[in-house]
Parts: structure tokens; sequence; C-alpha cells
């Protein structure tokens, strides 16, 4: 698996048609198809349909019922430049060599449509931890991952890595996956603190954590 976050990912020796315009926008050059986050376009040049992407079958449609997880996607076809981007977000591409990524589906801005998709659960964070479903992108092609604020690549195999699970954007799929508690339970009391229970990564791999843990919602006022 290569990455920008690493400056290894030579486009030149690469196929496919995704590239940084810069930090915080992707150039799709176009011709056929890519799967997309709904609303990510900012603006293309060519000749281009965008039409809404189903869940592809009942299973999957189930799947992000049920778990929450997912973000509404388009399929843009034509030819073309295509640009896209997400909240002035941070872009990071990885490019997969039959190889498998998971994903916080929030954090998918784009992919190759040869690439697959699937919901899975997180392995070890299951109900003691309120349950936690990723995407996980299968396959040989381009993937397109955003991040609130500039991220870290942690390289898994150096030293037991930890992350909050919010915070935790993507990770090799090959890894395994616990759920790790540094609070006692007495500290918590009059406390919202999720810092109680992180996910914890091992294995041969790397995991990338934004800079949060999501933006902020902003305040509504409902008036009076």
């Amino acid at each position: 698996m290569r990455s920008s976050f690493f400056g290894n990912l030579d486009q030149a020796q690469l196929p496919g048609d995704f590239a940084l315009q810069n930090s915080k926008m992707l150039r799709v050059e176009l011709n056929g198809e890519v799967l997309a986050k709904q609303g990510a376009m900012v603006a293309f040049q060519g000749q281009m349909d965008f039409s809404y992407e189903g869940s592809g079958g009942m299973g999957k449609l189930l799947k992000k019922m049920v778990t929450g997880e997912g973000t509404p996607l388009m399929r843009v076809r034509g030819q073309g430049r295509l640009y896209l981007a997400n909240d002035a977000d941070d872009i990071h591409l990885f490019f997969l060599e039959n190889e498998a990524l998971t994903v916080n589906g929030a954090n998918l801005l784009a992919y190759g449509p040869q690439l697959a998709t699937d919901i899975q659960r997180v392995q070890g964070a299951g109900i003691a931890s309120g349950g936690l479903f990723n995407t996980t992108v299968k396959g040989t092609g381009w993937v397109a991952i955003t991040a609130h604020g500039t991220p870290v690549l942690l390289d898994t195999a150096q030293a037991p890595t930890f992350a909050d699970g919010q915070s935790a954007v993507c990770w090799s799929a090959g890894l395994q996956v616990g759920v790790n508690r540094t609070a006692k339970l007495g500290a918590l009391v009059g406390r919202g603190s999720g810092e109680a229970m992180q996910l914890a990564f091992q294995g041969q791999g790397f995991v990338l954590v934004q800079a949060s843990e999501g933006p902020a919602v902003p305040p509504h006022n409902h008036g009076n």
C-alpha cells in the first residue's frame, strides 16, 4: 500500500487518475467513472453525469440502516477534470495493490469503481464498547480519505498503538484491533470522559489519526 502521507506515492509509476490539487482538494482525471461522497464536487471541466449510488443490494442497505455506518455516495461518469473536497478537510491518497483498508465511512471521499466495499464490525470493539462498524475497501486502485485537521500516520509495528475511536480515520485491514481501558470506573463519576477507552492496534501496518475527534457541531438556535 502506498500513501501520499509518506511522500512515497510516485504517481508517474501508478495507474489511475487521482492526484492532490492541494492538501484540501482532490483532482480526478476522469475517463470513465468514479465513486465519491455526495456533495463533494466543487468544480469540473468537461462532460460529466452525476447520479445517486445505491447501497449495492439489500444486504448492504440493511447494514447501513442497522449500523449507521457509511456515507451517501454518487457515481460520476464522463470525461474531464473533476475536483472534490469536503469542508476543507485534509485529503490523503492511498493506492491499494490487492489490499484492504478499514475506513470510517464519514472520511471516505472517493475511490475507484473497481474497488469493493463492505460494512464490517471492528474486531474487538463489540457490545462492551458500544459497537463500532467501519467500511472496508479492498482490491487494487485509488482511495481518497479526509481528515479533520492534519493527521499523523502511526506505524503499528514500532510499538503498541492506541487511538480514540473517533480520531482513528483508517488503518490497515490486517491489523488486530482490540479495546483498551485506561481509567478506573470511580474516576469517571461526574465526568463525561471518553478517554477511558481507546482502540488498540497490533501487527504490521498503520493507523491514520486525525487531529481531533471530528468537526464540532455548531450550536442550534431553536428560538423561544
